[in-house]
């Protein structure tokens, strides 16, 4: 229940849902991509918006990978208040400072969390993808090679050699096994071995 009153902040007895996901049987699905997939917003915007929700960080002593995550966490928010702003038009511009100092207050922890768990996943799948088309492409590029007509032409008379000299090896291994006494004075003791 105590995590749920982080997530909301009543105004005039209105419930406001500072966790947008909690909108979200409300969203389409074009509206659910948008807020979760980060990259939407123009960078000029969120750069804009840096010292708005991160009034307390000197940029310039940021790691890059700390900055995207900052920037991505910036986009989060305002796409945040854009869906606030919608399911919430009545809201003056009071109203949404006080939803911002909020946001800013109780989500910004859980929504960095949210951007790393996000960019993760979407890291690892990137990677499975380019692994699946490095294997793809390794495939076809053989499968090109075997295929073309000089191939087939230089690997016939391999294969040939290679068919004739198991024959003969096979050949020479049965009729040598046949003939062979020792093969003959092994089994005759194993049978007087056992009887």
């Amino acid at each position: 229940m105590n995590k749920l009153q982080e997530d909301i902040i009543k105004i005039k007895g209105n419930k406001i849902f500072l966790n947008p996901f909690l909108y979200s049987r409300k969203f389409d699905e074009k509206t659910h991509r948008w807020l979760k997939e980060i990259g939407q917003l123009k960078y000029s915007q969120i750069i804009g918006n840096r010292k708005r929700f991160y009034q307390e960080l000197d940029w310039s002593y940021l790691s890059d990978d700390e900055k995207i995550i900052k920037d991505s966490t910036i986009e989060f928010f305002l796409k945040t208040l854009e869906i606030i702003k919608i399911f919430h038009p009545n809201l003056n511009k009071e109203e949404i400072l006080e939803v911002e100092r909020k946001l800013i207050i109780c989500k910004k922890f859980a929504f960095e969390k949210w951007v790393k768990k996000y960019m993760k996943i979407k890291s690892k799948l990137s990677l499975q993808k380019e692994r699946k088309m490095k294997r793809q492409t390794f495939i076809n590029k053989w499968r090109e090679w075997f295929s073309m007509k000089e191939t087939k032409k230089a690997f016939l008379p391999f294969f040939v050699i290679i068919n004739i000299s198991l024959l003969i090896g096979w050949y020479a291994g049965i009729s040598k096994n046949s003939c062979n006494p020792y093969f003959e004075s092994s089994f005759i003791k194993k049978y007087n071995h056992y009887g």
